[in-house]
């Protein structure tokens, strides 16, 4: 977890004005990865105080525009944020609980994957999602699957 010195350094490198709310955001995110914007403003008015959830979600879109936060949003699941970025990491999530892990890259360097054939679109990203169980999860249902 970065040192808020760190942060503020993170936020002014991008371009963006420091303020209690964004440092908040950016350490939560840090501290929690892939958590959804509902745990995010919990953990941000736990230490701030009163924060509007309005306040939350635009400190939330600017660091993912400045790229200081990604969002990922698995099917059937809401948006979570992450602040491991620019690696183009993927994702497994478990079927049972809902648990979001990273993955490394598959294969080489970002984008890692490319469509075959030629395309007129100029790939810079590759999302995977790896579908599963967590270890918790077979565990408690004492069977595995392969």
């Amino acid at each position: 977890m970065p040192h808020a010195t760190e942060l503020e350094q993170s936020l002014r490198g991008a371009g963006l004005r420091v303020t209690r709310p964004r440092v908040a955001v950016l350490a939560t995110v840090h501290e929690q990865p892939h958590a959804d914007t509902g745990s995010i403003i919990r953990a941000v008015r736990a230490e701030l105080g009163e924060v509007s959830h309005q306040a939350v979600y635009d400190v939330l879109r600017a660091l993912t525009a400045a790229g200081l936060v990604r969002s990922i949003e698995p099917a059937g699941s809401v948006v979570r944020y992450e602040a491991r970025v620019g690696d183009n990491h993927h994702h497994v999530v478990c079927r049972s609980c809902g648990a979001i892990a990273d993955v490394d890259c598959a294969t080489g360097v970002a984008p890692c994957l490319a469509p075959a054939g030629e395309q007129e679109f100029e790939i810079d990203e590759a999302e995977v999602v790896y579908w599963g169980r967590c270890p918790e999860c077979v565990a408690a249902a004492g069977t595995t699957h392969s």
